[in-house]
């Protein structure tokens, strides 16, 4: 739309204040914005020359301009807040947040687990967060976990199956990390009141939980449970610790919200900290590409609105560092001048520029962390896509082979968040099972493998994969039985031609999308441990371990046997040579030992005994 355009409309638009919209000549609206004044604030895009290269563009492509006229400058706002969400027009800022943040989620179902996830599904668990930092998310997991007992195991802990007593207790309940509802020692009702307790540690309310331990403490101190008091102390020391650590301002202040806001010449970034109990409950920087001649104050109203639905805020008080308009007109807005207000809202400004230089750093130097990243997105996918209980950061994968039909042995790698830990791969021969059984094999190795970790005290794996079907899965389940390690790590079998994928008692395998990280990385990890099977197979070959069956018929040695193996590279095919083939290699005598070892009848191709030559 050129200026001369314009003057003829301009007329028609008034000085109220309210929400202007461009459109192209597709109807597709390119623009929103709010004013005081309408036909001041539209007419200042034509009645001079812009000298932002984008704004110059957005007035070109004008074709159209509509309006709606507001009661006041805050219905404005909260209009165009709404218009932007729902249009998310190209040259308005966009507030997309690449990262998919996780949540602490309270899994829907008997005793419920508590664990991590970065996506939502709607089926009627709570999820608390999001949370901006995995090692937040951790910290808070690792301390429910010493403090508060609760189930980690994946086991269907419905009423029928603990009346018909299908479980028994794991380690993690010898330990006291559990109170053992898979047996009944723990009933439903004492097991929701720790997870209110765990409802008050991600919000932030460590008070709440030590008031409640130490009712617990004084009530077995009367009872003269000494042991038990003593127990319940350290958990309040431990929560004690983690609360003064986290305090950062003076606990009085409760629930508020605070938010800031940097610039430079391409990008916005807008920091946004909730603070309970003076302590920083989440904290997060976005950074905002920069669009047209954007306000400060409109960018900032806009993505704490945003930010605080996101987050599903409760404060009643925002800290900023101007005045901004706000869509709850509930919702007190402090600039601080001193005091422990400002001091968070210095501590905010603080992390966006830090945050202004982690990223300025990271796009003149290109640093390798994004590749860090992704693999622990691909992780947590698994996570998600195998409904476990915690990242599988520490995956190992097994897999039966034999040679020629004969010799079996077996292969583990080990891939830790994401990657090969090739100082971990282990292979093995296989010492108990005569004969080529896969399934006793598999039960073989996997009980080697974790009786030895549970001897030298190393962590077990989150993941177990095992190449083959339902039969090498049972196999390795009763294995992992045997140890007493049931619902401390899950096993998934995987099937070798589908490449579907097995849990120990489904009917059904599941199926996930082929061409998803998470799939890929299954599938990396299986040609892995092929790989190392196969190499280890080669350097059996070329040490002649797999001479022992030649060696051990009377009066062949190893030179004699490497000689034949070298010519025909297989004991299957030494089997199927005739007495006259045998000879052209080791001659006569020895060929008529090998040959009759193999082979109970004569041949009629030998030469007579007479003829033979020694």
């Amino acid at each position: 739309m050129t200026k001369e355009e314009f003057i003829k409309i301009a007329q028609s638009i008034p000085h109220e204040p309210g929400c202007y919209k461009y459109y192209d000549k597709q109807q597709e609206m390119l623009y929103v914005g709010k004013a005081k004044d309408l036909r001041k604030r539209v007419s200042s895009y034509f009645n001079k020359n812009p000298d932002n290269f984008k704004t110059k563009k957005l007035v070109s492509l004008i074709y159209a301009i509509d309006f709606t006229v507001t009661g006041s400058e805050h219905d404005a706002f909260l209009l165009e807040n709404s218009l932007i969400k729902h249009y998310q027009p190209r040259f308005n800022i966009v507030l997309k947040d690449d990262k998919t943040y996780p949540y602490i989620v309270l899994k829907k179902e008997p005793f419920p687990r508590v664990f991590f996830t970065r996506r939502l599904i709607r089926d009627g668990s709570e999820y608390i967060g999001p949370f901006t930092g995995l090692m937040r998310v951790r910290e808070l997991l690792e301390l429910i976990r010493q403090n508060i007992p609760l189930r980690t195991c994946n086991l269907n802990l419905t009423e029928q199956n603990i009346k018909r007593e299908k479980f028994k207790v794991c380690l993690e309940y010898h330990l006291g990390n559990c109170k053992g509802p898979c047996e009944g020692f723990q009933d439903e009702a004492d097991y929701k009141q720790n997870l209110q307790l765990v409802r008050h540690v991600l919000k932030g309310n460590i008070g709440d939980v030590i008031r409640q331990l130490k009712e617990e403490m004084n009530t077995y101190a009367a009872e003269l449970k000494f042991e038990k008091a003593q127990i319940i102390k350290k958990k309040i020391e431990s929560l004690q610790h983690y609360q003064s650590k986290s305090i950062v301002v003076n606990p009085k202040l409760e629930n508020v919200d605070v938010a800031c806001i940097l610039t430079d010449e391409n990008f916005f970034y807008v920091n946004y900290m909730i603070v309970s109990n003076g302590s920083i409950v989440h904290s997060n920087t976005l950074q905002i590409a920069k669009k047209l001649d954007e306000e400060e104050a409109d960018v900032l109203s806009l993505a704490l609105d945003n930010l605080m639905e996101k987050y599903q805020s409760i404060a009643k008080e925002v800290i900023v560092p101007l005045h901004i308009d706000v869509t709850d007109t509930t919702l007190k807005i402090t600039v601080p001048k001193a005091g422990d207000k400002k001091h968070l809202l210095d501590l905010s400004i603080k992390n966006a520029e830090i945050f202004r230089q982690d990223m300025r750093k990271k796009a003149t130097l290109l640093l390798g962390e994004a590749s860090k990243e992704s693999n622990m997105l691909i992780l947590e996918e698994l996570q998600e896509s195998l409904q476990l209980s915690e990242i599988p950061v520490h995956i190992e994968c097994f897999d039966n082979s034999n040679f020629q039909g004969s010799y079996p042995v077996a292969a583990m790698v080990c891939f830790r968040n994401g990657l090969p830990a090739n100082k971990e791969y282990r292979h093995y021969h296989i010492k108990t099972v005569e004969g080529i059984n896969d399934f006793a094999s598999m039960s073989e190795v996997v009980y080697r493998r974790y009786k030895r970790l549970m001897e030298e005290k190393e962590p077990l794996p989150q993941l177990v994969i095992i190449d083959g079907g339902k039969g090498q899965l049972s196999s390795a389940e009763e294995s992992i039985e045997r140890l007493g390690l049931t619902g401390r790590m899950t096993l998934i079998g995987l099937a070798k031609r589908e490449e579907s994928i097995f849990f120990h008692g489904d009917t059904e395998p599941i199926q996930l999308n082929y061409d998803s990280p998470a799939h890929k990385l299954i599938r990396r990890i299986r040609d892995e441990v092929h790989r190392f099977g196969i190499t280890f197979h080669r350097q059996i070959r070329s040490k002649g371990t797999f001479k022992n069956e030649l060696e051990e018929i009377p009066g062949i040695g190893e030179k004699n046997a490497t000689e034949l193996l070298k010519a025909f590279r297989s004991v299957k095919n030494i089997k199927t040579l005739t007495e006259r083939e045998l000879t052209k290699v080791i001659g006569a005598a020895k060929a008529r030992v090998v040959w009759a070892y193999f082979n109970p009848t004569p041949d009629p191709e030998a030469p007579p005994p007479h003829l033979a030559v020694g």
